[in-house]
């Protein structure tokens, strides 16, 4: 028999159970503020003890108004948060299966493709996906099955609150986690979020990439052009974050097609810079249309990331020698229209003429003596100091490092290892007749 104390108990429960179903919206988010103040943080011992082990009922009933109203928008936060008390709770196993049973996942997913919902709801519903993907591997499964990354990248994108979309990414990361069935799904996810149009999104998403490409370990084929395609941006910080994933890929087996396409960027193609020249020419505001204009923002950061990458590895900076990487960064420094390719283009050559000898000895004879001493004494400021035609000069030139590498057959490092340190001056002559061979074959 029960005593007393446990009939009174239970009493309690049902009394209170009773008033949960005969109240209205009003007076139910009244139940849940007392809810959500009396129980945060409880074990689910702890939640029972206050149900008189009957805290699945109210979970159930839960559950069930949250299907009823999430179209609506109605109370939404509060009940999420008090479903979140449940799942959240120490030794919560239990309360999480009933949630699941009752399609509580795809009811989530639902919430953030729903226009109406505010942004601090489809936030909690975020919250509630991430209990459940760190509850296991096979709720990882459950939540990829239902179609979640989609769901969840969609909403990443669309997302206007920064706080929410790094909640996103703590979701998407934990989705990458121990979960080899599902993985590269959500590898594939966060490469199809890099072309949209939030910037935060796209810092995020390069940010998990390189978790994701590390765990995945074989690259997808479209990754190098959507990487690039990024180098677009005008927010350094999602430029940043760009680089950083290249340095990455150049580890794995689209290193040479990656190679390529950067220094393809250095040149941007005649139908890439005249998409907008009748624009310019009938805008009072050149200068300010021209600086943004996204092809030489592109040209910029490969420049850039160019010279991190060769500054990075020897063997990286001798490949792109032999992409004519020279040629394209003497024509990036002649683009008087976007001051900061010609600074970033320069401080790469400068990196490359210290570096070869044989790129030094091209470089000088292409620009001059004038223009190779103003390059010498600052490169940085170099785009300052030139004139245009002295930019003509750099724009047309012809430099072709890679044919004098290639009648060597030997890369500089390879040179002097055989050499040894002692060995500079048969490299100084070596670097001659590579010079002196190009210029007989040209």
């Amino acid at each position: 028999m029960t005593s007393i104390k446990e009939q009174a108990a239970i009493s309690r429960l049902l009394s209170f159970l009773q008033d949960w179903d005969n109240a209205g919206k009003v007076a139910r988010s009244h139940i849940l503020n007392t809810f959500i103040e009396t129980n945060q943080g409880k074990t689910a011992p702890e939640l029972e003890q206050e149900f008189s082990q009957g805290a699945s009922l109210f979970l159930v009933r839960l559950t069930t108004w949250l299907r009823l109203i999430y179209m609506t928008g109605s109370c939404l936060d509060k009940l999420l948060k008090s479903i979140g008390i449940f799942l959240s709770a120490v030794s919560s196993n239990r309360y999480l299966i009933e949630f699941l049973e009752v399609g509580g996942v795809l009811t989530l997913l639902e919430i953030l493709g729903l226009e109406k919902i505010k942004e601090e709801d489809k936030k909690e519903s975020i919250r509630l996906l991430q209990v459940i993907a760190n509850s296991g591997r096979k709720y990882k499964e459950l939540i990829c099955e239902s179609y979640g990354v989609r769901s969840i990248a969609e909403f990443l994108a669309k997302s206007k609150s920064e706080e929410t979309q790094e909640e996103v990414q703590i979701l998407l990361d934990s989705l990458v986690h121990g979960n080899p069935k599902y993985q590269n799904q959500v590898y594939k996810g966060l490469i199809a979020l890099l072309p949209c149009a939030s910037p935060k999104a796209q810092q995020l998403s390069l940010q998990t990439l390189r978790t994701a490409q590390s765990i995945v370990g074989t690259t997808h084929p479209s990754i190098v052009d959507c990487v690039l395609k990024v180098l677009r941006t005008m927010h350094l910080e999602v430029q940043y974050e760009a680089i950083e994933l290249i340095k990455d890929l150049v580890n794995y087996d689209v290193c040479q097609a990656l190679l390529k396409g950067l220094v393809a960027l250095l040149i941007p193609s005649v139908k890439e810079t005249s998409k907008l020249q009748p624009k310019i020419l009938n805008d009072s505001a050149v200068l300010q249309l021209t600086a943004n204009l996204p092809v030489f923002l592109q040209q910029a950061a490969a420049a850039k990331a160019i010279g991190v990458l060769a500054r990075s590895n020897t063997s990286i900076a001798e490949e792109m020698l032999h992409l004519r990487v020279v040629h394209s960064l003497m024509a990036a420094m002649g683009n008087t229209d976007h001051s900061n390719s010609q600074r970033q283009a320069s401080l790469t050559l400068e990196y490359f003429v210290q570096m070869f000898p044989v790129v030094e000895e091209h470089v000088r004879r292409s620009m001059g003596e004038e223009l190779y001493e103003l390059f010498l004494s600052n490169a940085e400021d170099l785009y300052m100091k030139i004139d245009s035609i002295q930019a003509d000069i750099l724009a047309a030139n012809k430099v072709n490092v890679s044919k004098a590498l290639s009648i060597s057959g030997v890369s500089y490092s390879n040179m002097s290892f055989y050499l040894g340190p002692c060995g500079e001056d048969q490299l100084a002559y070596t670097t001659n007749f590579q010079k002196e061979g190009s210029e007989g074959k040209e």
